[in-house]
């Protein structure tokens, strides 16, 4: 009898708490939400949350406010959102390096997969390996031969250690098996302006930064990173066409919860965004700023993130890559 009696107790207890994350979920939201964005303005995560932002907000029925708050990789930002209150009212929007931070940071300040609740994909985008014009490469096999028959004579620039730039360039230089030094600049938009001027030979640059240098004949484009050409530069062939099968890298960006925030919460906050991604004027914006967008639920966004931790810290360890 007692033990009836705690069952139905707990029966209650869990709908009950059901039933308040219910109502709560349909009064979401009713004060501005914050979108931590772990860089300074103007970079690829920036770009990508102001450009879905207003979207989001409308399909959701309220105001999300973007802060910055960068420093340590993007760890300062995130640890921010994974220490904040579980109510969905602090959210952040992460890149590819949410995979790559654990095993590049000897300490990190929060547990991806513990401290996180992904709520979907946002969009990808890719990078391009570009050259200085005084290299004799014109294509990829030119540029391979060039590699192969001086090796540790060339070098790349970066946007400092772990970057996505220096993980595309470390990612090349293991499946090509071709030794490049890494030149690390703070910022991408230095390493660009370095490659330009002949002080490194080249830089695996996002492919919108370097759209505008590329057409005006500044650097010569030798590949895309993607699985596919990209439709901002639909002559320049994937690096895996191009002679190099088996390689690919995309950034992409996710947006995420502190862990135990309400799943009715997170579901909202899901739809609200897929709504927003599927939007033929947003997805037409997104396109020409060189993002790809990605609706999925939060499962798919969650194995996303899982698969790939794995493969960046096998790729990590055996390049002896640090973020110092």
């Amino acid at each position: 009898m007692k033990l009836q009696f705690l069952c139905a107790g707990l029966t209650l207890a869990f709908g009950s708490t059901v039933g308040a994350a219910g109502a709560y979920a349909q009064n979401y939201p009713e004060r501005p939400i914050k979108l931590v964005v772990p860089y300074a303005p103007g970079g690829s995560a920036d770009i990508a949350a102001r450009l879905v932002a207003d979207e989001w907000a409308k399909a959701l029925g309220g105001t999300i406010v973007i802060e910055n708050k960068g420093g340590a990789g993007g760890n300062i930002g995130v640890d921010a959102v994974a220490k904040a209150a579980g109510d969905g009212y602090t959210i952040g929007l992460q890149t590819v390096s949410l995979a790559i931070n654990p095993s590049l940071f000897a300490r990190m300040p929060y547990d991806t997969q513990k401290d996180l609740a992904p709520i979907g994909m946002v969009a990808s985008s890719q990078h391009v390996l570009v050259v200085n014009n005084q290299l004799p490469a014109k294509d990829l096999k030119g540029l391979l031969a060039m590699l192969k028959a001086e090796p540790g004579k060339y070098t790349y620039g970066s946007a400092g250690p772990g970057s996505t730039f220096h993980m595309a360039a470390e990612l090349f230089k293991s499946v090509a098996n071709v030794p490049i030094e890494h030149i690390p600049y703070r910022g991408g938009g230095p390493a660009l302006m370095d490659t330009i001027a002949g002080q490194v030979n080249m830089s695996f640059p996002v492919l919108s930064a370097a759209q505008q240098q590329v057409q005006a004949g500044k650097l010569r484009a030798i590949g895309v990173t993607g699985p596919k050409r990209s439709a901002l530069m639909p002559d320049v062939p994937t690096i895996a066409e191009a002679g190099l099968p088996g390689y690919a890298f995309e950034t992409w960006f996710m947006v995420f919860a502190p862990a135990g925030t309400p799943q009715p919460v997170i579901a909202r906050l899901n739809a609200a965004l897929n709504t927003a991604l599927n939007a033929p004027a947003l997805k037409a914006r997104m396109v020409r700023e060189g993002f790809d967008p990605m609706p999925t639920t939060p499962d798919q966004a969650r194995a996303r993130l899982a698969k790939e931790m794995p493969l960046w810290a096998k790729l990590i360890k055996e390049r002896g890559i640090s973020a110092e």
